[in-house]
């Protein structure tokens, strides 16, 4: 799923483009990814003009002059592209902007599992899912003491509170191996038992790896905002390659549904 610093350079290019644009046609092809009827969807698009867009969590929040928001939460694959209108559009694309500069503004979902909502910018809290969500990873607010203190409050394993969302928003599967490995924190450890310099040397990895992940993903993703560079992580998904610290062998498993990928000579349980 797309996290952090994949969200920060879709912001960056769209800031780029997008505000002051009108747009002109709403097309909802996909009606299962809108949260409102298809008359209001198009109906509260249509004619507006985009403003800036920004993030919170693994949410994308399209603001709008009409002083309602276009708010996106892409789940596993879903991707925004603004691409020529003469461009084919993808067979899962959900719903297409056609906007003033020529461009459509798309929604591409292999797997409709997002979900998209029009609605105002002061009921942004009616949003499933939204109003839980803890602090974003990068919020200042979110203090190494402040992180330490939220940890004290929640149980289980460390991976499992990286990724839960009213923990901390941001932060999902791939780049929590990455921070788990730079902190050298064996994924399945109990919090409880994370003394307070784990504690904090958790802290300060998220901040080591998303400072690292950005500028990389900026420069992997160019402008192409529908791609979702991994293949520069450490060790998340490489499963069998030798760990770049020590050279042993990085382990993969899969509890559940998620792969988790650590080395156990780094990260000891």
């Amino acid at each position: 799923m797309p996290e952090i610093p994949d969200l920060e350079n879709v912001c960056a290019v769209f800031n780029a483009r997008l505000p002051g644009l009108r747009v002109e046609q709403v097309e909802l092809l996909q009606p299962i990814v809108a949260r409102v009827a298809r008359e209001e969807f198009e109906g509260r698009l249509r004619g507006v003009r985009l403003g800036q867009v920004r993030r919170r969590g693994k949410f994308l929040l399209f603001g709008l002059d009409s002083g309602d928001a276009l708010v996106a939460n892409p789940m596993l694959v879903g991707r925004f592209q603004h691409v020529e209108s003469a461009r084919k559009r993808r067979a899962r694309t959900c719903f297409a902007l056609t906007l003033s500069d020529g461009c459509e503004l798309r929604y591409v979902d292999d797997r409709f599992m997002g979900k998209v909502y029009v609605l105002p910018e002061d009921a942004l809290d009616e949003i499933p899912q939204f109003a839980e969500m803890g602090p974003d990873a990068l919020d200042p607010a979110l203090t190494e003491d402040a992180f330490v203190e939220r940890l004290r409050r929640h149980r289980g394993q460390v991976k499992n509170v990286l990724v839960n969302a009213r923990f901390m928003a941001g932060i999902g599967n791939a780049y929590a191996d990455e921070i788990l490995f730079v902190a050298a924190v064996h994924p399945f450890t109990k919090v409880a038992a994370l003394s307070e310099e784990r504690r904090r040397g958790l802290y300060r990895a998220l901040h080591a790896v998303l400072d690292w992940a950005i500028p990389i993903v900026a420069e992997q993703m160019g402008e192409q905002t529908d791609v979702k560079p991994r293949g520069f992580l450490r060790v998340h998904r490489k499963g069998g390659a030798p760990c770049p610290s020590c050279g042993h062998t990085i382990s993969e498993v899969s509890p559940g549904r998620r792969v988790t990928s650590f080395c156990r000579r780094c990260q000891p349980l």
